[in-house]
């Protein structure tokens, strides 16, 4: 059986009841579902509160998942309505946290390299923190799934529901206000390194 196919069958097995067969999409799928999470919310709490939430989302709506896309998309799309969710919510109560106590934005748990992890410095990180304050939650998750995850641009506007033009400057105003909000450390860095 191929690995499509066995995950049709785990899906369809799933919708029946087995309750087994739902465990092992969700051990299959649950990193990537709080990776995303914590890379939209910026926040563990959040992101585990997403995870939840986007595998509870899907357990009632399996009957509605007609195989047109993998599972891994479909739950993909769910784990990001649920992340924007959270974070209209948590804007409301005024309790989006980006940063740790020293005011910096942890880089997502994840056993493989990515990304965040180019930001070394606690400086930059700092830094990035700030920036990603300044854009709006549809900037920040086209942003998200464009520079961390590497999708298209059509895959960005199914997810976010946006057409093409509205998802390219979504990304394009997410990467203007960040360069801008970023210009100051990046041009105090270089006169530090052209410094004797």
């Amino acid at each position: 059986m191929e690995a499509g196919d066995l995950e049709l069958d785990l899906v369809g097995r799933a919708a029946a009841g087995d309750e087994d067969a739902f465990r092992t999409l969700v051990d299959r799928h649950g990193r990537m579902v709080f990776n995303l999470a914590y890379r939209i919310t910026a926040d563990r709490a959040h992101a585990e509160d997403v995870v939840q939430e986007t595998f509870l989302r899907a357990y009632r709506a399996l009957d509605r998942f007609d195989g047109r896309a993998g599972f891994g998309t479909w739950l993909h799309r769910i784990a990001m309505n649920a992340s924007l969710d959270t974070l209209r919510q948590a804007k409301t109560r005024r309790e989006v946290a980006y940063e740790n106590e020293e005011g910096v934005l942890d880089p997502a748990p994840s056993p493989e390299p990515g990304p965040e992890r180019v930001a070394e410095s606690s400086d930059l990180r700092r830094a990035l923190s700030r920036a990603m304050k300044t854009l709006t939650e549809i900037e920040r998750a086209a942003f998200v799934l464009r520079h961390y995850e590497g999708r298209s641009t059509v895959e960005i506007g199914e997810r976010l529901g946006l057409q093409s033009s509205a998802t390219r400057q979504a990304v394009f105003r997410a990467v203007r206000k960040l360069r801008l909000a970023l210009a100051p450390f990046v041009q105090e860095r270089a006169a530090e390194q052209g410094a004797p």
